[in-house]
């Protein structure tokens, strides 16, 4: 990226595409793993799960999905709760790079160990590796995991509604955004969400407006799991 001051970057950004996308690409936050934070994956087991398998077919989004790891840990649990055929995961990020890693689903040998502990403290059957083909220093998701999943791009802030959906995830990602993008954000994923879906945040975040929380009820206030309330 070539040197410019301060007061060229707007000119710049606004005008050059490219650079705008590789500005973007630079400046995101990518820290993300294999079944973080594992007492969510086991509140989300107990009281999403059930509510997911009662539908012929639900959708399933994840919101600012980095390389896919998110995306990936919920096509594993839905798989061990035997829906995952009739279920469909949208894993979307601003980052072009980032989503072409997650469209490969192909991660360090050293990754897939680390996120280990983290797969069974969640407590899901047999062991991560069973879900990956080994080769060499590297590990490959199973097809059947990659199969019902599309990655694209989708910008939070100024992108619209694409769809209805039974959940959204979207954890650790508005830690970065101020109250007022908090906001309009989760008008989004309210009018996104089906009659009773489920927005999922995760316990380092949650929903501060007054406004929206008498949109949802509390499902887990730990993990800070919400239902929708009204159409």
């Amino acid at each position: 990226m070539k040197k410019l001051h301060f007061y060229d970057l707007k000119h710049t950004l606004v005008n050059d595409r490219d650079f705008f996308q590789h500005f973007l690409e630079e400046i995101t936050v990518n820290v993300t793993e294999m079944f973080r934070d594992p007492s969510y994956y086991k509140a989300f087991n107990q009281q999403v799960v059930p509510y997911l398998a009662s539908y012929q077919h639900s959708k399933v989004w994840c919101a600012g999905c980095s390389t896919g790891e998110e995306a990936y840990s919920l096509a594993i649990l839905l798989q061990q709760a035997g829906i995952r055929k009739k279920s469909f995961i949208y894993g979307t990020d601003i980052n072009t790079e980032c989503l072409k890693e997650a469209r490969k689903g192909i991660y360090s040998l050293r990754k897939i160990k680390s996120y280990a502990e983290n797969y069974q403290m969640a407590g899901l059957e047999g062991s991560i590796t069973d879900h990956f083909t080994l080769l060499y220093d590297a590990a490959t998701i199973h097809s059947e995991l990659k199969q019902n999943t599309l990655f694209s791009v989708h910008n939070l802030v100024s992108d619209s509604i694409f769809n209805e959906f039974q959940l959204i995830t979207c954890r650790n990602v508005f830690i970065y955004f101020e109250i007022a993008l908090q906001e309009q954000i989760l008008e989004l994923f309210y009018k996104s969400l089906a009659p009773l879906g489920f927005l999922c945040l995760g316990a380092k975040e949650t929903i501060r407006s007054d406004y929206f929380r008498k949109k949802f009820k509390v499902i887990n206030q730990k993990e800070n799991i919400y239902q929708k309330i009204g159409s």
